[in-house]
């Protein structure tokens, strides 16, 4: 934790709000996703209150321990490798990019009659572009050749959608994940991790 503590400060109050959700009624709950939410009426009446409060709560408090482990597996690892200023850096601009060009997406196909305008109060809430833009970065720490099938398993995983049918959080996903990967030179330099100090004591230990 000492390694990475904005990871785990994030997940606390990720925490905290996914017990504010389970415990809330159904009226207060709804009231709480959209006033939270950085959708387009919010981000006209409160622009910079809903980008940030919108990247500390999840929809579904039951995948609170889904996201922890991201966080882990993912934040802590770029945060501990990065930096925490080069990792917060990265994870504010791909959430603030990609919030507002999904929603200027989605707007435009209002207009164009193509989504109904009740989309404009849709809850947009939590912490997936974030985690989207930090996978990208951490590409920079995956050693060669591991690094291309990291790299083919992010452009399956969020430019896939983009070709079949693509909603506005897919777009999201997307232009997160460019931000990540578009961060590149802030970890030139840093070293990838070392396979071969993980896989020294297990050969070690089989002579």
């Amino acid at each position: 934790m000492r390694s990475s503590p904005g990871t785990h400060i994030w997940l606390l109050i990720i925490g905290i709000t996914s017990l504010v959700i389970a415990a809330a009624s159904e009226g207060l709950e709804t009231f709480l996703l959209h006033r939270t939410s950085s959708n387009i009426h919010e981000l006209t009446r409160h622009p910079l209150q809903s980008l940030l409060i919108s990247g500390f709560w999840i929809e579904s408090p039951s995948s609170f321990l889904l996201y922890a482990v991201l966080f882990e597996l993912v934040h802590a690892n770029v945060e501990r490798w990065a930096g925490t200023l080069r990792w917060l850096f990265t994870v504010g601009v791909a959430h603030i990019a990609a919030t507002l060009i999904s929603q200027e997406v989605l707007l435009l196909a209002i207009e164009h009659h193509t989504a109904p305008r009740a989309m404009k109060h849709v809850v947009d809430i939590g912490v997936s572009y974030g985690l989207a833009a930090a996978a990208g970065l951490l590409s920079y720490r995956v050693p060669r050749p591991w690094r291309w099938a990291w790299l083919a398993g992010l452009v399956l995983f969020f430019v896939t959608p983009l070709l079949t049918g693509a909603t506005y959080t897919d777009i999201g996903h997307a232009i997160a994940v460019l931000v990540g990967l578009g961060c590149g030179p802030l970890v030139r330099g840093l070293p990838p991790w070392d396979f071969g100090a993980f896989s020294a004591p297990w050969r070690r230990a089989a002579r």
